[in-house]
């Protein structure tokens, strides 16, 4: 219960003739996933009077690109092609398994679901041919009814808001295991088995999946609106997902995501604004920035009041005897952070650990401080410095 590979040309031409019966499929549609491949009657074929459900020894099936090819004996998957060209049955051979662009993993499958049956050579008492759409299967559209839940993590700022994102967009699909599919979804159906008795079911689970999709997108530290830029990730996020019931049970795999919106309610959105800014502000420097140009818009403002521009003033005058002073304390309080950030005279930083020090050994993890260069130290960053050096290589600063 074999194929053997029939070449193409004279000789496919000459086996073909000698082809008892001939099982053929045409093009497989869009919304066609399986279907039973039936007895052709024609010119390639002599054996006009055979069962449908009996495959005779020598027969002839072919396989198209983009299609997947099972044989079923007794219910029992015992052979499987997914490369395009044309096959003699031998019921004399053991399984040939070509599998194409299926890859290695169908073979497991095969080992674990499939049983071959023998019957000493004779045939059984049905067998049967299906054909399954390995394409594609694109334009799936779908969309969240409720709102997803989405961590919205910048650990830069300290943000970390839980939020709700509505989406929608398309995915598609396609066939990477005929053997689980047949075995777990279509079975022996009579004729065909089409994508609408699946895809209700199929966009319900895809919905429910992209919320744990969704989580590990904010592990990536990732805004709502910055989701539609990172498919491939979702993608991968998704086939997690839907592993088992997807890929286990029913040989599906997620091809592409493509979200065509991602949107957060009012709320959300101003309530993200405000933790930004407030973030923002908490630099002295932005925020003595901010308060200085707001003077002087108050300033502008004052000389236009229709009242006098001296009434105005005066209100300015005031406001400026509070507020320049506090302008002035947070430009102090920006210098001095900026000069804590910088290293002490002296400094360099440990090749072990990385940490600052200025002592002969690293208070971090005990590391001796380098031999000297004869150039030196960067006052500046702590790096060594080349002789002659006139400027720091790592940070740029002025030497000489």
């Amino acid at each position: 219960m074999g194929l053997l590979s029939a070449a193409l040309g004279a000789l496919g031409g000459t086996l073909a003739d000698t082809w008892k019966d001939w099982f053929y499929c045409e093009a497989l549609d869009k919304d066609t996933l399986m279907v039973k491949g039936e007895k052709m009657i024609g010119n390639r074929s002599s054996n006009r009077k055979g069962n449908d459900n009996i495959i005779s020894n020598g027969s002839g099936i072919v396989v198209a690109d983009g299609q997947c090819m099972i044989i079923v004996d007794q219910g029992k998957v015992v052979e499987i092609c997914a490369e395009p060209g044309e096959f003699t049955y031998d019921t004399s051979t053991e399984p040939s398994l070509f599998t194409g662009s299926l890859g290695e993993a169908i073979k497991e499958t095969f080992a674990l679901l499939g049983k071959r049956i023998g019957y000493g050579g004779d045939t059984g008492h049905d067998q049967r041919v299906y054909y399954f759409n390995t394409k594609e299967l694109i334009d799936n559209k779908f969309g969240t009814p409720n709102p997803i839940p989405f961590r919205v993590v910048d650990s830069k700022i300290g943000l970390d808001l839980d939020v709700s994102v509505r989406c929608s967009g398309v995915y598609s699909y396609k066939i990477v295991d005929p053997i689980r599919f047949y075995t777990n979804i279509a079975g022996n159906v009579s004729d065909v088995y089409k994508r609408s008795e699946i895809d209700e079911q199929l966009k319900t689970e895809f919905i429910s999946a992209l919320q744990p999709a969704f989580g590990q997108l904010s592990a990536l530290q990732l805004r709502p609106n910055e989701i539609v830029t990172h498919n491939k990730e979702l993608e991968d996020a998704m086939n997690a997902q839907l592993s088992e019931k997807w890929g286990e049970l029913r040989g599906l795999q997620v091809v592409n995501v493509a979200l065509g919106s991602v949107t957060l309610p009012e709320e959300d959105q101003e309530l993200i604004k405000q933790t930004q800014r407030g973030a923002a502000l908490s630099n002295p420097n932005l925020a003595a920035g901010v308060m200085a140009g707001a003077t002087a818009n108050a300033m502008e403002n004052a000389a236009k009041n229709e009242g006098g521009a001296m009434n105005g003033l005066v209100g300015v005058g005031m406001a400026m005897n509070t507020g320049g002073n506090t302008v002035a304390s947070l430009f102090q309080q920006g210098q001095a952070q900026n000069a804590a950030a910088a290293p002490a005279a002296g400094a360099w930083t440990c090749p072990e650990c990385g940490q600052q020090a200025t002592g002969n050994f690293c208070a971090n993890c005990g590391t001796k401080k380098p031999e000297q260069a004869a150039g030196g130290f960067c006052p500046n960053c702590g790096q060594p410095v080349a002789p002659g050096s006139k400027f720091c290589a790592n940070c740029g600063h002025q030497l000489q």
